[in-house]
């Protein structure tokens, strides 16, 4: 059983409650990040598809993440996580792969987290002899990037303990839009898809969404003040194509379509990832009973959300806006009823 239709928070079909009747399939991404590259084609595409301007042209000093954030100007960011840890640093690391045979019992040790500390953690002592022997040998080569894959051309001995994290972020099309619900002038509505997108010729720019959203995906415009976000490509979904991102992904990181069809297809990776040794694979945003209702656009990852810039645990900022007014109609009849009887007692 669905809740209440007009509740601000749960799991229910956001096109129906918005007022669509013989509604299609909820549609919506899921963003495998196990196998995203990083060639930023989904940047691109979106860009070139949409005319988004031109942005991402300063080096953020951010490993070879040019854009650093979702902003106005790019509704796709693909975020590049540099990590001094192996890939399979929950389990014996590099066990047969890329090469036969494994990497010393001590960097094994290391990576494994059984060792002694090598002194590149942060909140090692500058003093431990570890960390000096480190800092002594100059600047350390961590692997990447390079020709060949970390260890191939060097033997497994001299593989770096590090690893690239990279996810290509988008707006959540929330089942529970806090965007949508404090837009004072309708800019924000939620097609049949169950998608949320902004009318940038009705948006005034007064920004009450931008602060509302839990993820800090909306942004404005410098020059005109606008909000602008990712559509999810409504001109094209509505015609039946694919979003220019889906669309221009080479690994199929990106996968578009029915959002029921899409957690189906996320549990069975997570489960196929578990079975090979990567137990760190998570859903993030997938749950219709989290604090958002689940979005329209979740991901699979391979660490804690904090480490991809996803809050732990989002919840739609109105959810309690009910409460709210009760308690400030409660506060303002108290206060009613005091100057009542102030002015009562006065007069007496």
């Amino acid at each position: 059983m669905l809740p209440d239709p007009n509740s601000l928070a749960g799991p229910l079909d956001p096109a129906p409650e918005a007022g669509w009747s013989d509604a299609p399939p909820r549609m919506g991404f899921f963003t495998d990040t196990s196998v995203c590259i990083g060639c930023k084609a989904c940047e691109v595409a979106c860009k070139e598809w949409n005319d988004v301007p031109t942005s991402g042209l300063d080096l953020l000093g951010m490993s070879y993440d040019n854009t650093g954030a979702l902003t106005a100007n790019s509704w796709r960011h693909v975020a590049f996580v540099e990590q001094p840890r192996p890939a399979g640093h929950r389990t014996p690391p590099f066990a047969g792969n890329p090469t036969d045979g494994s990497t010393s019992p001590s960097s094994a040790a290391v990576g494994a987290t059984t060792g002694n500390p090598v002194g590149t953690e942060p909140g090692e002592p500058t003093g431990s002899p570890e960390a000096a022997a480190r800092m002594a040998a100059g600047p350390e080569f961590l692997g990447m990037p390079g020709t060949q894959p970390p260890g191939r051309a060097t033997g497994p001995e001299n593989r770096s303990d590090f690893r690239w994290l990279m996810m290509s972020d988008v707006c959540k099309h929330c089942t529970h839009a806090a965007c949508l619900d404090v837009c004072p002038t309708g800019s924000l509505f939620r097609t049949e898809f169950g998608t949320v997108v902004v009318q940038e010729d009705i948006c005034n720019g007064c920004g009450y969404c931008i602060s509302a959203c839990p993820y800090g995906v909306i942004d404005r415009r410098k020059d005109d003040g606008r909000a602008w976000k990712c559509t999810l490509c409504y001109d094209r979904i509505g015609v039946g194509k694919t979003p220019a991102c889906a669309q221009a992904c080479p690994t199929e990181s990106i996968q578009y379509g029915p959002l029921e069809e899409l957690r189906e297809r996320a549990a069975a990776r997570v489960a196929t990832l578990h079975e090979r040794g990567v137990p760190e694979a998570r859903l993030y945003g997938h749950d219709p009973a989290d604090g958002v209702g689940g979005d329209g656009a979740f991901f699979l990852l391979l660490d804690e959300p904090e480490v991809y810039g996803l809050p732990p645990d989002p919840v739609v900022t109105t959810r309690d806006l009910p409460k709210m007014w009760k308690k400030a109609g409660l506060a303002a009849l108290a206060v009613a009823a005091a100057a009542v009887a102030a002015f009562v007692g006065g007069s007496s």
